[in-house]
């Protein structure tokens, strides 16, 4: 057809699949060409507000690189991210919630031993953290392995900082023959997500504030069980009703309770006062489906 108009544009565009050999490739793009033409007819987009969004992006890009994803910012803070994850990882009641991985996950935390301190040289309010990891049905996960990452008193992830000297405030650790584990670290804080590029502009528009509640970040794996990537939040943070992306789930908010026990805070290697966490992860088994790919700034930097 070589009269194109504003009534069977769409059509054209979609007819121009015939040929895409991958189903499920061209079924994204059949939706996404029917959605986004629907989008701009609602609105009925103009040239300049076009441009702009064109600038917009391009901004976006420019932003990331093998440190910072400000793609991923982006899908976080308009829902994406949390509903991708949301129809990925629905599980039945007993099983812990999935959250988002965020923008800050990087491959190869240290080990340290069960028990250990993820925040040596970190100051903040000394915290223990400890609980099991289990089966759906209530037995122990020996061995399974957990990463952990978090930001530092002040609210910066280290690949936020210059200079940090590696990877910090990140760990692995696994869980002993009854699926116990604890660790030592810093009591979380609520920080702001990066607002110095275009996702920034965009919450400022909004009218939205950037914040997120305080949390520590966990991946919990065993062999033959569905790998969870979660939060634990703070119970008591101001932000835990209007977390920026949309994370937050009644069943992983936490109690951190004050000790001030000095005999209590020797036994965990700490000194009072200091917070104590306590957390039970529940594991479903493996489906046949693919487990949840991680994927970092680095991994999409290299793409």
């Amino acid at each position: 057809m070589r009269t194109i108009t504003e009534a069977n544009l769409t059509n054209e565009v979609l007819a121009r699949l015939e040929k895409t050999y991958d189903p499920r490739f061209k079924q994204v793009m059949a939706s996404l060409i029917r959605h986004l033409h629907a989008f701009v007819r609602e609105i009925e987009l103009t040239e300049e507000e076009w441009f702009e969004a064109i600038k917009f992006l391009t901004a976006t890009g420019k932003k990331c690189d093998d440190k910072r994803q400000e793609y991923i910012l982006l899908s976080d803070v308009l829902g994406v991210s949390m509903l991708v994850d949301a129809i990925n990882h629905r599980r039945p009641g007993n099983a812990t919630a999935n959250t988002v991985l965020g923008p800050f996950y990087v491959h190869g935390a240290p080990e340290i031993a069960n028990g250990g301190d993820m925040a040596v040289g970190w100051k903040g309010e000394p915290t223990y953290v400890s609980g099991r990891v289990l089966s759906a049905t209530g037995h122990p996960i020996a061995g399974a392995k957990l990463d952990l990452w978090q930001s530092n008193s002040e609210g910066w992830y280290d690949v936020q900082l210059a200079d940090t000297g590696g990877k910090q405030l990140r760990a692995r650790l696994r869980a002993d023959a009854e699926g116990r584990y604890r660790f030592r670290t810093i009591k979380p804080t609520a920080y702001p997500v990066p607002t110095d590029g275009p996702v920034g502009l965009i919450l400022n528009r909004m009218g939205r504030h950037p914040m997120r509640p305080a949390h520590l970040h966990f991946m919990v794996s065993a062999p033959g069980y569905e790998t969870v990537v979660t939060h634990l939040f703070v119970e008591g943070d101001p932000y835990l009703e209007s977390d920026v992306v949309f994370a937050v789930k009644d069943s992983l908010v936490v109690d951190f309770k004050r000790n001030d026990s000095e005999a209590e805070a020797s036994k965990v290697g700490l000194k009072a006062p200091f917070y104590a966490a306590s957390y039970d992860f529940v594991l479903e088994p493996a489906r046949k489906t693919q487990q949840q790919k991680v994927i970092s700034a680095a991994d999409a930097a290299r793409a």
